[in-house]
């Protein structure tokens, strides 16, 4: 998994007054949890914003004031018209404990059903799964090469190692369906014979 540095300052107070005061001077109300005792901070907007507009997910090695933990991004609260961060919750880390995390979904390759005209379709752009943070991948890499017009990769079909995939089962990650202007494959691999022939 990706990693991201995150300094923080202890929060005094921890009223909603405080916390309009810290958004108006430009920070971010946090707080961790996970191991014993809560701890109350705050980081730079500009910071958090930069970890959570992203499309990777992140271990956040935190630094609060001297106080260094790894965690993760459990919960966070957006402005309903700005969408700027409001607050965040993390969770704090343990090599020994598995942990939930939404992985992105990266595909790769170039299906054969979609050269033929067919249209590619990605169902899940995350999937739920759990392990110990040393398992769990930057992300789940799906290979659509072998595809064809009509089949799929299902949640069943991902397998890495140490890491439970948390949808069901039957789930289809992503498939290929039939187009306006698709071409029998049969007839693209002659095509493809004859011009190698050719040659």
């Amino acid at each position: 998994m990706k990693t991201a540095q995150l300094s923080g300052s202890l929060r005094a107070n921890v009223g909603k007054q405080d916390a309009s005061a810290l958004r108006n001077e430009g920070m971010v109300p946090c707080v961790l949890y996970g191991q014993g005792q809560q701890t109350h901070f705050a980081v730079k907007q500009v910071a958090i914003e930069k970890i959570v507009f992203s499309p990777n997910v992140y271990q956040i090695e935190l630094d609060i004031e001297g106080k260094k933990a790894k965690a993760i991004i459990r919960e966070l609260q957006q402005h309903p018209t700005k969408d700027t961060v409001q607050h965040v919750d993390f969770l704090e880390l343990s090599d020994t404990k598995e942990v939930r995390v939404k992985l992105p979904v990266r595909v790769t390759g170039s299906s054969r059903g979609v050269l033929a005209g067919g249209k590619l379709m990605q169902v899940f752009r995350t999937i739920n799964c759990q392990g110990l943070i040393s398992a769990l991948p930057e992300d789940i890499s799906i290979d659509i090469s072998p595809l064809r017009i009509g089949e799929s990769i299902r949640v069943a079909d991902i397998q890495i190692a140490g890491v439970k995939v948390l949808e069901p089962a039957n789930a289809v990650v992503v498939s290929v369906k039939t187009a306006r202007g698709v071409v029998k494959e049969s007839d693209t691999e002659t095509a493809e014979e004859e011009e190698q022939e050719n040659k």
